[in-house]
């Protein structure tokens, strides 16, 4: 249907997550046709600069151009508490809200048999190492309220269990602005247990 460079390019973009042939054939339509070529330039060479510059963070493994990242180095973090998340983009998720002022360690996934993902396929090495230094007193458990994340939050607990260190789990609810009707049994249930003494 097209030629085979306008083809390959659809392809490429085809691979994205979310991203279906029919958002891939307007993305590459949009380059060709809208961008100009200094533009298209310029894209390509973010890409290119970003693969090349962009590295985990020698102490929370997220995504960072910098080693230590800024939220390791800033001494206005609390470095006695720590939220582990599944990715890159829960951090980002979690700062939005400005609730959290404490550290970060990303794991970089979640512990699935199924697709043949362990404990060694994920950052939990570098995290036990982090609190072996015995500065940390509590360990929030931010993994996605799914099996593998729920798994995952178990797994992690357990081996934090002899060292003392208090781990606790976010809450799992129904979003505010919604109506019960509408939530699934799981949902409501894990609202019922995570619920608090109203002051």
């Amino acid at each position: 249907m097209y030629s085979p460079t306008i083809e390959a390019l659809i392809e490429q973009f085809a691979q994205f997550p979310g991203i279906g042939r029919k958002s891939a054939e307007r993305i590459a339509f949009y380059i060709l046709d809208m961008m100009s070529e200094g533009e298209t330039e310029q894209l390509a060479s973010v890409i290119t600069l970003a693969k090349k510059s962009i590295a985990f963070c020698e102490v929370c493994q997220n995504l960072t151009d910098t080693s230590p990242c800024p939220i390791c180095a800033s001494s206005k973090r609390d470095s006695s508490v720590i939220c582990v998340v599944e990715q890159p983009k829960d951090v980002s998720a979690i700062e939005k809200t400005g609730q959290y002022n404490g550290l970060y360690h990303v794991l970089h996934g979640a512990i699935s048999p199924i697709d043949d993902i362990s404990p060694e396929d994920i950052k939990i090495k570098e995290l036990l190492l982090r609190l072996s230094s015995g500065e940390v007193s509590e360990v929030i458990m931010a993994t996605n309220p799914t099996v593998n994340g729920t798994a995952t939050a178990v797994y992690i607990q357990k081996l934090l269990k002899p060292m003392g260190i208090k781990v606790t789990r976010i809450a799992h609810g129904i979003p505010i602005g919604s109506d019960l009707e509408y939530a699934d049994e799981m949902t409501l249930s894990k609202a019922l247990e995570g619920r608090t003494e109203m002051n």
